[in-house]
């Protein structure tokens, strides 16, 4: 019996588990245990996911018949890299430990004003609405104006959950006290930059038409900043999602406004520069500098500037992986060290840097914050490869492992949550939506969580009636 420990339940790492336990052939049988810090599986599906994006969340099922089969475990609320759980001590547990943790923080922009009230991490709003039990309880958005300084898919979900009336996301899973914050948000103009043109831009096309049909919200662009791009009038060549892209952005561009008291509007070709005080530590505006096209698929500054309003600036432009104690770690690339998935060890400027044996990477700290979920699929598929080559070997030197890990962690004081306290909390999740009268509502707190997984599936009506649950999501 091979045991493999797979770090972390989002898509790398229920993707690495269905590959280990889906092998076929000859070889030894696989067991494999999912360990996540979260009582929650699915990552970033579950917490990184709009609430108004349900088919996209419907991938959760999927994710769930990978960790329902006998040979995988999902062992919840564990915290790898603390005593007990370090690589070292997980390598006497496992004859393999795969580490698919993904990229835990976002980038900064690096320019003044940043540290300002008001600046904001769009990651810490994703994390609010989406109920992350890390999230703090409430999110500032007593702002007239607001700019998301990025032009990817998460610059557009976190500017289109700005410009939804809260009436719209009543009927998704987001938790009652974002729903709350949301309706008494005077947030009414969004402006989302791009320091780049809108051939470079890194959103998907469902994502910005979806952007372009909120119903109680204006849609606007600037065709003169659309015309800067070489791009935008010679689409020849380019991708198919480019030029379908400049097609959306060129009908915006043409349209009357629809007169509602909410816009969003994308701005490219601006750079930020500084943040701006209002003389009270507050933001008051954001500078840019205005960037042309190098020839390349860079810019270049002009050495004009602009400011936006601002009360509230999100910035999104990027994760960033996180250094995992005990790991190897590039912090270049926020990336652990690896050969097809294997984790490497020694100087990376030198030649000495040999495979680490029974460590491997998969996900987002394995290549870095890129693609979509479905990317996660051929990187799992690489490193599975490479641990299952390397089988025999790890079984012939490192000998069986007897000791079941779920008593070993429980002995060295953890409180793993195994699936059928996940099943509880899932239940519990649907009474306090029938409670509140809506669908499911996501429990956004770590007592919460931990109290219906620990209920054994307890209705979250009598929680609430013993004023526990219903308290801490209002």
């Amino acid at each position: 019996m091979l045991r493999v420990a797979v770090i972390g339940s989002g898509p790398s790492g229920v993707y690495t588990a269905q590959g280990l336990a889906s092998r076929e052939g000859d070889g030894p049988r696989v067991a494999v245990d999912v360990l996540d810090r979260l009582p929650c599986p699915y990552g970033l599906v579950r917490y990184g996911v709009a609430p108004d994006h349900e088919k996209i969340k419907s991938l959760q099922g999927s994710l769930r018949a990978v960790l329902e089969r006998p040979e995988v475990r999902f062992l919840g609320n564990v915290e790898v890299g603390a005593e007990g759980t370090r690589p070292a001590e997980l390598l006497r547990l496992y004859h393999a430990v795969v580490y698919c943790v993904g990229a835990a923080t976002d980038r900064q922009l690096g320019i003044p004003g940043e540290e300002l009230r008001g600046s904001q991490s769009a990651t810490d709003f994703v994390s609010w609405y989406s109920a992350h039990p890390d999230a703090a309880p409430g999110f500032p958005l007593d702002a007239r104006s607001a700019v998301v300084i990025g032009i990817g898919n998460v610059a557009v979900d976190v500017a289109r959950i700005l410009a939804r009336e809260a009436t719209e996301l009543r009927h998704t899973d987001v938790p009652e006290s974002a729903l709350g914050g949301l309706a008494a948000s005077t947030v009414r103009r969004i402006s989302m930059v791009g320091r780049r043109g809108p051939a470079q831009a890194k959103f998907t096309t469902k994502e910005l038409r979806e952007l372009g049909t909120l119903p109680n919200a204006d849609a606007l662009v600037r065709e003169p900043e659309l015309a800067l791009d070489p791009a935008y009038e010679r689409p020849e060549g380019l991708p198919g999602a480019t030029r379908r892209n400049l097609t959306v952005l060129r009908d915006w561009a043409r349209r009357t406004e629809r007169g509602h008291s909410r816009s969003v509007e994308l701005r490219f070709f601006l750079r930020p520069v500084e943040l701006l005080d209002d003389g009270r530590g507050a933001v008051r505006a954001v500078r840019f500098e205005r960037t042309v096209p190098d020839g390349g698929t860079g810019v270049t500054g002009t050495g004009r500037y602009e400011e936006i309003e601002a009360q509230l600036v999100l910035r999104s432009v990027g994760y960033r992986g996180v250094a995992l104690p005990g790991l190897p770690f590039d912090p270049a690339t926020g990336t652990v060290p690896h050969a097809a998935g294997r984790v490497l060890r020694g100087d990376a400027a030198s030649p000495g840097q040999t495979v680490s044996p029974g460590e491997y990477v998969a996900g987002w700290i394995k290549r870095g914050p890129t693609g979509v979920i479905g990317t996660n699929r051929p990187c799992a598929k690489e490193t599975v490869g490479s641990l299952l080559a390397d089988a025999e070997e790890l079984l012939r030197t490192a000998g069986p492992r007897t000791r079941d890990p779920l008593e070993v962690l429980r002995a060295a004081g953890a409180r793993p949550v195994e699936w059928p306290g996940w099943l509880a909390i899932e239940s519990a999740e649907a009474a306090l939506g029938r409670s509140l009268e809506r669908s499911r509502v996501k429990i956004p707190d770590w007592a919460g969580l931990l109290s219906a997984a620990g209920s054994g599936g307890a209705d979250a009506g009598e929680l609430a009636d013993a004023g526990e649950l219903e308290d801490r999501t209002r």
